[in-house]
C-alpha cells in the first residue's frame, strides 16, 4: 500500500504513515468547532460610560461642579460611543 500524501510504500494494515504522519483513511467523526468566546470588546464596555455620562449629568447640579460634572459626562458619553463604534465595526 502507498500513502497517498508522500507516495512513501507502507504497510496494508497501517493507520499512519510513517513518514509523513498522514493518517490512511478518513477520519470517521470530524472534530467539534471551537466556538469564539471574548473576542474584542464586550458590549457592556460602551455602555458602562454612557450610563456614567447619565449619572454625570443628574448629579452635576448637586454637586456643587456643574461645568466639571458637564466635561465629564462629555468625555464619557465619547469614550461610550467610540467604544461602540469600535465594537460594530469590528464585527464585519
Amino acid at each position: 500500500m502507498q500513502c497517498r500524501n508522500c507516495g512513501t510504500e507502507i504497510a496494508a494494515k497501517a493507520i499512519v504513515c510513517y513518514r509523513c504522519g498522514v493518517g490512511t483513511t478518513d477520519p470517521v467523526r470530524r472534530p467539534v468547532p471551537i466556538p469564539r468566546v471574548g473576542r474584542g470588546m464586550p458590549l457592556v464596555a460602551g455602555i458602562v460610560p454612557l450610563l456614567l455620562a447619565l449619572a454625570a449629568l443628574a448629579a452635576a447640579e448637586p454637586s456643587g461642579y456643574p461645568r466639571e460634572m458637564d466635561i465629564a459626562a462629555v468625555i464619557l458619553a465619547s469614550i461610550g460611543i467610540l467604544v461602540l463604534i469600535a465594537r460594530l465595526l469590528r464585527r464585519r
